[in-house]
């Protein structure tokens, strides 16, 4: 069972917007880029006809159909989306309280292991330095990773990638290879060292 609202002014707005695009059987995609980070987003996209996924769990609403990427569902726990007018024409809010909370188990996609041990015990680290480590994507079982902060150019860089961020990813996170910078270390005008 779907803890996600969708109130009937957005259904209303949505079915609105949904029947301007002129093809029949479009619904909605509703997912989270980023979950369980601070800088998750919580989206809604079109979804024509083909372009569901096998594993999404579907809500079947009065005039359209609400596709929820399977990743993101943890993430989309108690989310609400609402429409209110106002003198400006209106306005479609998503609120999705849990969308930044790590929701990690055993189970959980590789990346969102990758992002929950970066936020909860790589960043904090680094943080002391004005550093933090984001994850770009998954290739190959290698996690490829950029530096900012104070870490962007910092002389420890390699020291830190190895010894430290890799070391760590590959004893909490088995199913990794290996990991990989893509940061331009060049620019030091952040760097702490």
């Amino acid at each position: 069972m779907l803890n996600i609202t969708i109130t009937e002014s957005a259904q209303q707005y949505l079915g609105g917007l949904l029947a301007k695009q002129d093809c029949e059987g479009i619904g909605i995609r509703m997912f989270v880029t980023d979950p369980g980070t601070p800088k998750a987003e919580t989206c809604i996209a079109y979804c024509r006809p083909g372009e569901e996924k096998e594993d999404d769990e579907v809500m079947e609403l009065t005039s359209f159909k609400v596709y929820f990427e399977h990743r993101s569902l943890p993430f989309l726990v108690d989310a609400k989306v609402d429409y209110a007018d106002d003198k400006f024409g209106g306005q479609l809010t998503i609120r999705a309280p849990n969308s930044r909370m790590p929701q990690v188990n055993d189970d959980s996609p590789v990346e969102d292991k990758i992002n929950y041990l970066l936020y909860d015990e790589i960043n904090p680290g680094l943080a002391a330095h004005g550093g933090m480590i984001t994850l770009e994507e998954v290739v190959d079982d290698i996690a490829i990773l950029r530096f900012g902060g104070g870490c962007q150019g910092c002389g420890m860089v390699d020291v830190t990638l190895k010894e430290g961020v890799e070391k760590t990813m590959l004893e909490k996170i088995p199913e990794l290879k290996g990991v990989r910078d893509v940061t331009d270390h060049s620019d030091r005008s952040q760097s702490y060292i």
